[in-house]
C-alpha cells in the first residue's frame, strides 16, 4: 500500500512500487482528468503538481509520492474557478483539448513561482508540453490573461 495526499484527501492505494502514478491516478484512483499522452515524459498531457513542482506522471512511480502531495487538474480548484481555467475558457484555447490539462499544470507551476511572467518566460516554462494542434498562441494569451486577474 502506498498512502498520498490527492487533491487534498488522504489516499492509500494497493499498486506495485514502481506502477506510474498516471495509472495509480486514472485506475486506482478513477480521476480521469490526467491524461496518457507518449508515456516518456516527453509530451506533458500527464503533467500533475507533487509536492508544488510540476512533474511527468507518466515517469514518475507511485513508491516516489509516498506522505507528499500530488494535485491534478481536478484538483486545481474545487469549480474551475483558477484563474488559468477561467482564461482557458474565455479565450477558447483548446481545439482537441486533450493535452489541456497538462498545460494548465505547467503555467500554474509558473504562476505560483512567477505571478507576473512576461512573455518570454512563459515560453520558456512551457517549453516541452506539446500541444498537437498548435494552440501555442492561446495557451501564452490565457497564461498573460491569468497573470493580469490572478
Amino acid at each position: 500500500m502506498v498512502s498520498f495526499t490527492l487533491n487534498g484527501r488522504q489516499v492509500s492505494v494497493d499498486a506495485a512500487a514502481n506502477t506510474p502514478l498516471l495509472w495509480v491516478i486514472r485506475d486506482h484512483v478513477g480521476l480521469t482528468g490526467t491524461k496518457y499522452g507518449c508515456g516518456a515524459g516527453l509530451c506533458g498531457a500527464c503533467t500533475v503538481h507533487l509536492d508544488g513542482k510540476a512533474v511527468r506522471s507518466c515517469q514518475t512511480q507511485v513508491s516516489e509520492v509516498t506522505n507528499k502531495t500530488v494535485v491534478t487538474i481536478e484538483g486545481l480548484s474545487p469549480n474551475a474557478s483558477h484563474p488559468l481555467q477561467k482564461a482557458w475558457v474565455a479565450l477558447e484555447v483548446p481545439q482537441c483539448g486533450y493535452c489541456q490539462s497538462g498545460q494548465i499544470m505547467k503555467a500554474a507551476e509558473l504562476l505560483a513561482s512567477t505571478p507576473k511572467p512576461d512573455r518570454a518566460q512563459i515560453v520558456a516554462h512551457m517549453d516541452g508540453n506539446i500541444c498537437r494542434c498548435g494552440t501555442y498562441h492561446r495557451i501564452i494569451a490565457a497564461v498573460e490573461q491569468a497573470s493580469r486577474e490572478g
